[in-house]
């Protein structure tokens, strides 16, 4: 197996963190499961998972399996950051062909 490939099959973890923010971020804005996916480059169905252990009371710091080192936790927060810059950027994108067909 090539290198990449192995890479793809490898198994990630998410922090409490992340996995509540990904949470909030489908709930306050009101998005698809897909696109809550697809933002954070990860499958639909864990957030759909997530979303009912929040609802159940089981995504709680008590709930983790294991601690999770600050550079975990950092690693985490920056990749939801990523995730949300990458999306604002979208959108300034559209904006600005939108306004600048409009000046024509």
């Amino acid at each position: 197996m090539a290198k990449a490939e192995v890479e793809k099959l490898r198994r990630r973890s998410f922090t409490l963190e992340f996995k509540l923010e990904a949470v909030k971020m489908k709930r306050d804005q009101a998005l698809s499961y897909a696109e809550v996916g697809r933002r954070l480059e990860i499958a639909p169905r864990l957030i759909k998972h997530w979303e009912r252990a929040y609802e159940a009371g089981k995504l709680t710091p008590q709930s983790a399996k294991r601690t999770v080192s600050p550079e975990q936790q950092e690693l985490s927060r920056l990749r939801a950051e990523l995730s949300r810059v990458k999306m604002e950027n979208a959108i300034l994108k559209k904006a600005a062909a939108y306004f600048a067909k409009e000046s024509l």
